[in-house]
């Protein structure tokens, strides 16, 4: 309990709150599992595979060791390597760049749309324009991230890559049933990389991973490369890693999956009641493309004078977060190394701005009425700063 105000803190995630609301489903699920004595590929993934692959309704699923590895083992089944190029967003979870990066191919780097924070189309297009062998390199693909639960425009991205004859990774570990005119993430391009990370919207109580296919071929490669490249037990047919989704973790996620949709729609309907108690103050809410059923992984909403904003909410005991402070191409690993053919002016605005408010299903009305009118008090106690502040067009 906060000594100040006399009422508990408010986090922004809460991976715990979200384990107690299905404890006895999940404890009997672990239970489950450590009886059965099969602890690695055994009858819990299988069957995590098959299910979250018909939630998708897509052919095939394998389950991976976590997101990082799914987009690697993505590109990869692909046949993306060494003297590849393949083009994503610099403004997402280093994890994306990451996985681009362990198959030996060249993360090229788009801006983002101002309004969906997602991949920026024309920016795309202008950098496959700009330079068609960046660093030397061979156009080979693609990777969309769906940011804080909106699908990018995938209709206009496939256009361009197919146009361009590239192939498609949709990065959709912050996009779990997120849907665009019906068509779930996941299921726009050739192959679909998922994390579960406890704080998604569809979590593990530690790590995992999933690519999600409906070419049979592909998912084939994808099981060859988790394990070593066997195809033969204990004899690789091809170089492979060691990425085997956990059987304890696919249980946990087993009893999860029937309430990912019930979860959404509770995220949902807090950003609606956010976005009705914020609209017309000083920060910028988010936008939300016509079509799209918003999966609300993060609430991010925007202001010129954020530290003050967080301060001022971290002193009513309400958790705020930044998804991402810092580009990939402006951290030291990678600053001065990676191209960004079409400039990345967008991304680099909008990160000074950006900040995640408290968003997680069992997040109670009551807190979501507290977070609202902090934000509110601050921006009223301070109207010479709010006075400045102008929603992203």
């Amino acid at each position: 309990m906060s000594e100040k105000r006399g009422f508990a803190a408010i986090p922004q995630s809460s991976p715990g709150r979200d384990y107690r609301g299905h404890q006895a489903e999940i404890d009997a699920a672990v239970r489950r599992t450590l009886d059965s004595g099969w602890y690695i590929l055994g009858n819990e993934v299988r069957a995590f595979e098959a299910e979250f692959s018909a939630y998708l309704g897509l052919g095939e699923g394998v389950g991976v060791g976590n997101g990082t590895d799914a987009v690697e083992l993505s590109l990869r089944a692909l046949g993306v390597g060494p003297g590849d190029a393949v083009y994503t967003v610099s403004h997402t979870a280093v994890a994306t760049v990451v996985g681009v990066e362990r198959t030996g191919a060249t993360p090229v780097l788009v801006d983002v749309d101002e309004a969906t924070y997602t991949m920026d189309p024309a920016s795309l297009a202008e950098a496959i324009a700009a330079d068609p062998r960046p660093g030397g390199s061979r156009p080979k693909a693609v990777v969309v991230v769906h940011l804080y639960g909106q699908i990018a425009d995938m209709t206009e991205i496939m256009r361009i890559a197919r146009a361009a004859g590239l192939l498609v990774v949709e990065d959709c570990a912050q996009a779990h049933g997120a849907r665009h005119d019906g068509r779930i993430a996941g299921t726009w391009g050739d192959i679909a990389a998922f994390s579960f990370y406890p704080t998604k919207n569809l979590g593990a109580l530690g790590d995992g991973g999933l690519v999600a296919t409906d070419d049979a071929s592909l998912a084939a490669r994808v099981r060859e490369l988790r394990q070593y490249g066997w195809r033969d037990r204990y004899v690789s047919a091809v170089p492979g890693m060691n990425s085997r989704l956990d059987e304890v973790q696919a249980a946990i996620l087993r009893a999860k999956l029937p309430y990912l949709d019930e979860d959404n729609a509770r995220r949902r309907t807090i950003a609606a009641r956010y976005d009705s108690g914020l609209g017309e103050s000083a920060v910028g809410i988010p936008a939300v493309t016509q079509g799209v059923e918003h999966a609300f992984h993060q609430y991010v909403v925007r202001s010129s004078h954020r530290e003050a904003l967080m301060a001022s909410l971290r002193d009513r005991d309400i958790s705020t977060a930044i998804h991402y402070p810092v580009p990939v191409h402006l951290q030291p690993a990678y600053a001065g190394r990676l191209p960004q053919p079409a400039g990345l002016a967008v991304t680099e605005r909008v990160v000074s701005e950006i900040v995640s408010l408290p968003m997680f299903p069992s997040l109670s009305d009551e807190e979501v009425e507290r977070v609202i009118q902090a934000v509110l008090e601050w921006a009223n106690s301070a109207p010479r700063m709010a006075a400045g502040l102008e929603r992203p067009s």
